[in-house]
């Protein structure tokens, strides 16, 4: 949701009528938004990802230019406008265009600042009707108004129906009780019966709706808690191997060559087939547009390019949830193992810095630091939640609330792709497996660990190991990325962090990716990477453990987060905004799980922390 010039409030509209145009024209070309990410495919249970079009203004394009005109759709939401001269309230269509006026006076309307949402996602008016009137079902149709009596509170909000004379203050509409019910369910009604959400899915247009037994809660239109996007990315790894270019991977993997594959295997029979996918391949590469693409290649290397783009489409698709930990431990183990490598991809180029070359009082903490000079991350929309940026849905639940049919051909999610570069730390397991094992350290990530599941089910969080080394590493990434933008320029949202992090003994990970991906096709333009070489990053990680030793409200911060916990629901320990908080759009998890003890100790005890500097 979005406000616009004039103040006019926008929902996005569900995807089924993206790279549509509203007069129904079929022209426009959907292949030049298709995108692919094979590894987040497959995650997320998708044929692909797709671009949102980009505004071209007619004007400024020829006739032969595709796409002119198209747009993202949006609907007019909330739906409830008041006159701000006479306080009527008056409902509008969501398909409303334009500046409506006042039915009385002829005034421009304007819509009303309350929305109500529930738990499960959905969406919907403030019940003005069903409020005044204290009724789930009121048959009172009169002209309702909305009035300010001076005070600046809710309770200084007034709505009232003209034809029965009833009214009530909007006082508490926003109130929810820690067992999620709510004081707008709990009280709409005068005969004691809760008043549930009616499931209304909004954004898919009027009238669509769904079962829902959640309580709904009344909120500002502009609340941060109404919409929490979730997210989830992936780092470009080439799918081919020594003796298949990645190129080539590509091409077959990507429309609208993939497309032509899949039909002429379908009408062959399959990929079963003995000779299925050898007919198939040679029928496509050596006519028409494509022969000239593929005289390059050996016959071997096409075949076996198409059958690792072909197998990597018809994985196993009963994935239900990518947040379980042991898929979101694998698909970020592959990230792992590649960036330890050395790899000169045209989307991943990874160098091996020599760690012998590097200043040994920062050098011996790390087994390896990788230079990456250019990344592919791709970042789809997944789904959302309101009221609490996490909740139980599944992905399936999730994918499925962002638009109104399912069919064949249209499993693709939205997304969009950025370049970047980054620096690569693996701390030294030796090292780092004896330090995690202190009883003292041990101890005090445990008291850490018992807040998180304290609010867990009050705040509807995701379950979370909470380890030493994740809150060590997760608290490093954040203090690196601080002092960069004090020693390089970067604006503090211009850096993200991303942990890979797990303490299984059948494979245990202790990486950090500190990176940039703002940059264009080409990338940026290399002084993130050029930190990270000798002479460079040695200086800056000591200055950051410099700054990690003292916080300017110490003891302070130390203290209360040894004892009670601070930041977002009290799950940080020695962090705060002046020491060690990022802009949330930098951190994988909300600025929390973070303790500068693990990384430097404290004043009475240094011994604590990983790097021994004190």
């Amino acid at each position: 949701m979005l406000v616009v010039q004039g103040g006019i409030g926008l929902l996005t509209a569900g995807l089924d009528h993206w790279y549509e145009r509203e007069d129904g024209t079929p022209d426009v070309v959907e292949h030049e938004y298709i995108i692919e990410e094979w590894r987040l495919q497959r995650l997320l249970q998708v044929d692909h990802f797709r671009l949102p079009p980009d505004y071209r203004e007619p004007w400024r394009y020829n006739s032969g230019t595709p796409n002119i005109g198209l747009t993202v759709p949006f609907l007019r939401f909330p739906q409830w406008h008041f006159c701000p001269w006479c306080d009527r309230l008056d409902e509008r269509p969501l398909s409303e265009r334009g500046r409506p006026k006042c039915p009385e006076c002829n005034k421009e309307l304007y819509q009303v600042p309350f929305v109500s949402m529930c738990e499960a996602g959905h969406l919907q008016d403030f019940p003005w009707r069903e409020w005044v009137h204290r009724q789930k079902s009121p048959t009172c149709k009169g002209v309702l108004r909305l009035k300010a009596t001076g005070s600046a509170t809710l309770s200084g909000q007034k709505v009232s129906c003209d034809e029965c004379k009833k009214e009530r203050t909007l006082s508490q509409i926003t109130t929810a009780h820690p067992d999620g019910s709510t004081f707008l369910s709990k009280s709409l009604t005068d005969d004691g019966s809760d008043f549930y959400c009616p499931g209304h899915l909004t954004w898919l247009g009027e009238g669509v709706r769904e079962e829902c037994r959640a309580h709904l809660r009344g909120s500002l239109r502009s609340a941060a808690n109404v919409y929490f996007a979730h997210i989830s990315s992936s780092i470009y790894l080439p799918r081919g191997t020594h003796s298949v270019p990645d190129e080539l991977v590509h091409m077959f993997s990507s429309p609208p060559l993939s497309t032509n594959l899949k039909t002429v295997l379908d009408a062959l029979g399959g990929i079963d087939g003995a000779r299925n996918l050898e007919t198939a391949v040679k029928s496509i590469t050596t006519q028409g547009q494509y022969a000239l693409k593929f005289e390059i290649y050996q016959k071997e290397q096409i075949e076996e390019a198409a059958r690792i783009a072909i197998v990597g489409q018809c994985q196993d698709r009963n994935i239900e949830d990518e947040d379980s930990i042991k898929t979101a431990e694998d698909f970020r183990r592959e990230e792992y193992q590649v960036l330890q490598e050395s790899l000169d991809e045209e989307l991943l180029r990874i160098r091996s810095a020599r760690l012998q070359e590097y200043d040994q009082y920062i050098a011996k903490y790390f087994s390896r630091i990788m230079l990456v000079d250019k990344l592919r991350e791709t970042r789809a929309l997944t789904g959302f939640s309101r009221v609490f940026a996490t909740n139980q849905q599944t992905l399936v639940e999730r994918k499925a609330m962002l638009r109104k049919n399912e069919t064949s051909g249209n499993n693709w999610l939205p997304a969009y792709e950025v370049y970047g570069e980054g620096i690569f730390f693996v701390f030294d397991e030796q090292q780092l497996s004896a330090w995690e094992q202190q009883p003292e350290i041990v101890s005090r990530i445990q008291k850490l660990s018992t807040r998180y599941r304290s609010v867990q089910q009050n705040r509807r969080l995701k379950d979370q190991e909470i380890t030493p080394r994740f809150v060590l590493l997760h608290t490093f990434a954040h203090i690196l990325m601080n002092r960069l933008t004090f020693e390089c320029g970067y604006s503090s949202a211009a850096l993200k962090e991303r942990l890979y992090v797990s303490s299984n003994p059948a494979g245990q990970m202790s990486g950090v990716l500190v990176y940039t991906a703002d940059g264009d096709a080409e990338g940026t333009m290399g002084g993130l990477v050029r930190m990270g070489k000798q002479g460079y990053i040695e200086p800056v990680i000591m200055h950051a453990l410099q700054d990690a030793t003292w916080c300017s409200v110490d003891p302070v911060c130390t203290e209360i987060g040894g004892s009670g916990g601070q930041g977002p629901d009290s799950c940080n320990l020695a962090a705060c905004h002046n020491c060690a908080l990022v802009p949330e759009t930098a951190c994988e998890h909300f600025n929390r799980f973070l303790d500068r003890v693990t990384v430097v100790g404290d004043i009475h005890n240094p011994q604590l922390g990983y790097f021994k500097i004190r």
